[in-house]
């Protein structure tokens, strides 16, 4: 663990060190280092008890609170083919067309871009468990109205305010993980709280056969239902996080210290650790406890960092593929067999995304151990995904085409984890927490851009792609292969280049960022 710069400094001094302890000012002598190793085989145990008891605390809330909000935003996808045998889906009760609904889809990614940034901003500069709740108490109140749906111009409304409330759950929770563990510990993380996704769009597509039976029950459709339920459910989730979730973490010992004004009217959050655990986990992540306030000029760097960029292209193609097959996935399966019932819809839209979260499960543990490699973790997915599209459009069976998308799924599942993860491990050690901060929220915000054009331009917003007949959507699933090419080869440049700048000593990390146990244990790990 961290323990200054000489040998022999003791663990209590290294838990309130001087005001340089920590900072790299030019290498440690032979016997300092002896004394870190030493240091690390002792406590491996200990610090790994402490990140497992973090999970415990962190893990099942958000993924709880990810698959509530992941339901509340996609439902609308579902809602589309329920019980459109009697004219009671969600389209033909608002007298849609395919370009309003599509309008629709894309106004909530729209604004979802526009503050994706400003609201990760925010959270960095409050209290981040009082922001997540408030992201899932406003997507439960939204996912209510959408049970009062009566017009086109209010489904745009509440479309657009969605995307305005959800803005920032999707870079915060990767941001707010980082305050709470090393950013090359995050990829499997993220990937556990992601399968709520997966396991959302499985069970909601499931549940939503439910729904239908309950179609008429006190003069409200099975969408309305669905939409009403999980609402509720989401909004009592959401004001339950305030007392779960733990608060930013403080130096040990200052728990109880003065409250931000607007904390006053919130409960306190209980710690996230105690007592040894508490101090051992101080030293692990000292930058994170004494990470300094960012300014504009900070923001300006991170803009100006061109490994932003190429992050957001590859973030770019997967989650426009994974929305779009996410939205449009039970158009699509009928699209390979039109005698399927709206049931059967939704029976075999759920098998889409357990192969998802099967990858997740399996990838992101993989691509944490050996993260040197992320972008080959990233672009065999992406191939896959590839692969399963060219299935889906060119196979001539109907029950082989569903394989390709159980194929898509399956590639689907690691790239954004593996993404997010990425951009934590490069922006952390440049940028501190406003890079975190920043990068993950650019990267979601401007990538969601390929979510707008698989939404309004592909599929029902594709006039000529929506013919009738096998070679229906066949432009769309062209378009999204596109853009997974796109993704693929720019994450192989990205590694490629990131290498040669390794090699040549480029890159260096701030001059004067603490560097902490987990970042010493990060650097030996590289140099090996």
């Amino acid at each position: 663990m961290s323990q200054g710069h000489e040998t022999g400094v003791k663990r209590e001094d290294a838990i309130n060190p001087p005001s340089d302890a920590g900072r790299e000012v030019g290498g440690d002598d032979e016997g300092s280092q002896q004394a870190e190793e030493y240091v690390d085989v002792e406590d491996e145990a200990k610090i790994r008890g402490v990140y497992r008891k973090l999970d415990r605390r962190i893990i099942p809330a958000f993924w709880v609170l990810y698959f509530l909000c992941a339901a509340v935003r996609s439902n609308v996808g579902l809602s589309l083919t329920m019980n459109s045998e009697t004219g009671d889906s969600l389209g033909q009760k608002l007298e849609l067309s395919s370009k309003q609904v599509s309008t629709g889809l894309a106004l909530f990614y729209v604004c979802y871009v526009i503050f994706d940034a400003p609201a990760n901003l925010i959270m960095s500069r409050i209290s981040p468990h009082v922001w997540m709740s408030r992201i899932v108490i406003g997507t439960g109140i939204l996912g209510c109205c959408h049970a009062a749906l009566s017009a086109a111009w209010n489904f745009y409304l509440l479309r657009l305010l969605l995307g305005v409330v959800i803005a920032g759950m999707w870079p915060g929770m990767a941001y707010y993980l980082t305050l709470f563990y090393p950013p090359s510990q995050t990829g499997k993380r993220i990937g556990y709280y992601y399968t709520a996704a997966q396991v959302s769009a499985a069970v909601v597509g499931l549940v939503s056969a439910g729904f239908q039976k309950m179609n008429g029950l006190g003069n409200l459709a099975g969408f309305q239902w669905m939409f009403l339920l999980y609402g509720l459910i989401t909004v009592i989730t959401g004001f339950c996080l305030l007392w779960w979730l733990p608060a930013r973490p403080q130096a040990p010992g200052t728990e109880d210290g003065p409250r931000a004004w607007y904390q006053r009217f919130f409960p306190r959050a209980r710690p996230a650790l105690k007592g040894e655990d508490a101090k051992l986990h101080y030293e692990d992540l000292t930058r994170v406890y004494h990470s300094p306030p960012w300014t504009l000029r900070d923001l300006g760097k991170v803009m100006l960092d061109w490994r932003l960029w190429p992050l957001t292209i590859m973030y770019f193609g997967v989650v426009g593929v994974g929305i779009g097959t996410q939205t449009f996935g039970t158009l699509i399966i009928r699209s390979t067999n039109a005698s399927l019932t709206s049931i059967e819809l939704s029976l075999l839209f759920a098998p889409i995304w357990i192969c998802d979260l099967i990858a997740i499960l399996i990838v992101t543990p993989i691509s944490d151990r050996f993260n040197r490699f992320r972008p080959v973790f990233f672009v065999i997915p992406v191939c896959i995904q590839i692969a399963g599209l060219l299935t889906t459009t060119y196979a001539s069976n109907p029950w082989a085409r569903y394989v390709g998308l159980l194929i898509v799924g399956f590639g689907l599942g690691p790239t954004v984890p593996v993404c997010m993860t990425w951009t934590s491990e490069i922006f952390q050690p440049r940028h501190g927490e406003v890079g975190v901060a920043a990068a993950s929220a650019l990267v979601s915000g401007l990538g969601n851009l390929g979510s707008v054009m698989t939404t309004y331009a592909l599929y029902t917003g594709w006039a000529e792609d929506a013919k009738k007949g096998p070679k229906q959507y066949r432009m769309s699933n062209l378009v999204m292969i596109g853009i997974l090419a796109l993704s693929a080869v720019t994450a192989v440049g990205m590694g490629v280049v990131l290498e040669i700048l390794k090699r040549r000593g480029a890159g260096a990390e701030r001059e004067g960022l603490v560097v902490d146990g987990a970042e010493r244990r990060e650097r030996r790990k590289r140099a090996k």
